[in-house]
């Protein structure tokens, strides 16, 4: 059989990604009540980082082992991957000796050449082009904090980035409004804005006028460092401000990936204020990834 595999929200359904949001929050519940709950025990998951990371590493890493399993760290200096071993092979003989790989990474095509020869589902961690793990909390902290998001409006601000073309994705499966606000040059390209669901609205007063959500992230990422001036000078108007928060719904959430640059997307007032959600939603990644954890090695089956 072959495994299923989570490169972006597309590879799951509609109803498959409401499941795993309900189940985030359960596994959420059971965890603050004490609850020991063991379903993967003897799994082993592989995690492959070719980029840095905190929240990604912590958050697959204690998962695992609340599940009742293993997760093993792997970084280019510790497999022959940094040594020119190709992509194919590596596949095929880390999928023979665990349950799952999970892979941080910059390219996109590393993932779903990996998926091609692994025998046990490949988690994309993050790639340039899609965060799919991040959407999954963060429409756990949605729903947590205001219930279902389908005919809410979003805004995405800043970078048109793999959060932003997850944002995109999202909408589209979990049929809410999505408003991009990029400045010129850094919008995803017009397939990614080819959908009834999604508006391109360029000034930021406009774009979160009436918003019920509103996120960005940091305008440099990493590999981008050398483009770190030119980036601050273009994307300083779509600073996240409390007189723009003031545009939105009056009950609007403001959620950022972290980590944060205060000053440079976000005012410290906003992040740190009442409206910000952005610490539920870190710990979220802990209780989306253990719903997507048991959902691709127990084929849904988390009794």
């Amino acid at each position: 059989m072959n495994p299923r595999h989570f490169l972006t929200l597309t590879d799951c359904t509609a109803e498959e990604l409401h499941a795993l949001i309900r189940r985030g929050i359960e596994l959420k519940r059971m965890r603050r009540d004490g609850l020991v709950h063991e379903p993967l025990k003897n799994r082993v998951l592989s995690m492959i980082f070719e980029k840095a990371s905190t929240r990604t590493r912590v958050s697959f890493e204690a998962g695992m082992v609340q599940l009742g399993g293993h997760a093993m760290f792997l970084s280019p200096r510790d497999t022959q991957l940094g040594r020119g071993e190709t992509i194919e092979d590596t596949a095929r003989v880390i999928s023979s000796m665990v349950d799952a790989i999970m892979i941080r990474t910059f390219g996109h095509e590393t993932l779903t050449r990996f998926a091609e020869y692994s025998r046990v589902p490949i988690i994309n961690g993050l790639s340039d082009e899609f965060h799919p793990c991040q959407l999954l909390a963060d429409m756990q902290t949605y729903w947590e904090h205001r219930d279902d998001i389908r005919g809410r409006t979003v805004v995405w601000v800043g970078d048109g980035n793999n959060m932003c073309r997850s944002y995109v994705n999202a909408a589209r499966m979990l049929d809410f409004q999505l408003r991009v606000c990029c400045p010129p040059g850094y919008a995803p390209g017009p397939q990614w804005l080819a959908d009834p669901r999604i508006e391109f609205i360029p000034e930021p007063s406009e774009a979160l006028r009436g918003a019920h959500l509103v996120v960005t992230d940091v305008w440099a990422s990493m590999g981008q460092e050398r483009e770190r001036e030119q980036r601050l000078r273009d994307l300083a108007p779509y600073r996240i401000t409390d007189g723009l928060m003031e545009l939105a719904d009056p009950q609007a959430l403001f959620m950022h990936c972290l980590p944060a640059h205060r000053g440079e997307e976000v005012e410290a007032e906003v992040i740190d204020g009442a409206q910000s959600v952005v610490w539920d939603e870190a710990e979220n990644r802990l209780h989306a990834q253990k719903a997507l954890l048991e959902f691709l090695l127990l084929n849904g089956d988390h009794r």
